[in-house]
């Protein structure tokens, strides 16, 4: 039902990530899915919709420019609304808004590492050698761990790793 509504404007159907994706001059502009609770439509940059129904939501607290607008029974679609919705999406495109990117900040290095550091030379100057993504996700792999006992498996886990100069998600991106 929803991939009607949406087929009826002027995007073009793409698949990306596994679904289908509508676009406008190749920028994304809306998507659907079905998740346990509930269907939903996704604008990619909602955050610039007007959302005149107050029907959009933040998907988790790290989006930025996502917006979703969630349905739990069928009855609740209305095509006018969502056509509204898709126009303004549309609209959004051609005026070309965008969130900008926050500019990246390092990230301090955790004492545990550093004390590492000064153990061995050479896991240092392969840190070092890291790109700034790559540093950062291991500063945040150990920030994360709780417990000490935890930060100090991970640290064991990771050392090669530096040495041998990969990322810690290297192997799920291609």
């Amino acid at each position: 039902m929803l991939a009607g509504i949406i087929s009826k404007q002027p995007l073009d159907k793409t698949i990306k990530w596994g679904g289908e994706v509508f676009t406008y001059n190749g920028k994304n502009v809306v998507s659907y899915g079905g998740f346990k609770n509930f269907f939903t439509l996704w604008f990619f940059n909602g955050v610039f919709l007007k959302d005149k129904y107050k029907v959009l939501v933040a998907a988790d607290s790290k989006t930025k420019s996502l917006r979703q607008w969630r349905f739990t029974a069928i009855d609740l679609i209305d095509e006018k609304k969502i056509t509204s919705y898709i126009k303004e999406a549309i609209e959004v495109e051609k005026q070309g808004l965008k969130i900008k990117p926050e500019k990246f900040k390092p990230l301090p290095v955790p004492s545990i590492l550093v004390k590492e550091f000064k153990k061995s030379v050479r896991l240092k100057d392969s840190f070092k050698k890291l790109s700034p993504g790559k540093q950062k996700e291991y500063i945040i792999y150990i920030n994360e761990a709780r417990q000490e006992q935890t930060k100090l498996a991970r640290l064991e886990k990771i050392k090669p790793m530096i040495v041998q100069g990969v990322g810690l998600n290297d192997k799920y991106k291609k």
